[in-house]
Formats: C-alpha cells, structure tokens, sequence
C-alpha cells in the first residue's frame, strides 16, 4: 500500500481526535471500532438500494453508491487500526502478507 495512504489515515485520526468529543482513550479506540459497523450499514443499504431489493424503495442507489460506501468501511477500518496502534501500516502489511502466503500466491 502507498504511503501517502497511511500519512492520509493518520491525518484523519488526528483530526478526529482534534474535533470529536472529549473521551477517554480506551473508549475512542472502541468508538472507531463500532463506526466499522455503521458504516457495514451503509453498505448493506447501498446495495439493496442498487438491486432495488425493497420494494417500498426500489431503486434508490447504484453501484457507484456501493464502491464509495465500501470505500468508506475501508477508511475507517484503517483509521480505527490506526487508533489502536501507532503501528496500523506494518500490522496492516503483515496480515496481508500472512493471507497471501495462506492461499498459496
């Protein structure tokens, strides 16, 4: 992965513990983790929309709508990895090493 990606992730966990609300660091790192699952939520919601799975809605998203609300579970996965370690980018490498090696490429 660019390294410009991790410096942009670190920028963005700054910011976020500039301007978010005071809170203890133990419960910050836990506050980036549920985000993951909001936006999960988002996904799940973009893609019914993008196959007009509920009738009510019908077709309410495409899959552009798809690629950027999984764009974003991507960002703030790693920003919460970056809230956990000062070290996101080598973990982050290294469990992508261990599953490349795992299925044998």
């Amino acid at each position: 992965m660019d390294a410009n990606t991790w410096t942009s992730i670190d920028k963005l966990r700054q910011w976020l513990d500039d301007e978010a609300a005071p809170a203890a660091e133990q419960d910050r790192r836990l506050l980036r983790v549920l985000k993951i699952g909001e936006e999960y939520g988002e996904v799940a919601e973009a893609l019914h929309g993008a196959l007009a799975a509920n009738p009510r809605k019908g077709s309410s998203h495409t899959w552009d709508d798809v690629e950027k609300e999984l764009c974003d579970v991507i960002v703030t996965s790693m920003v919460a990895l970056a809230s956990i370690t000062s070290d996101g980018h080598q973990v982050f490498d290294d469990r992508l090493d261990h599953l490349i090696e795992r299925v044998g490429l």
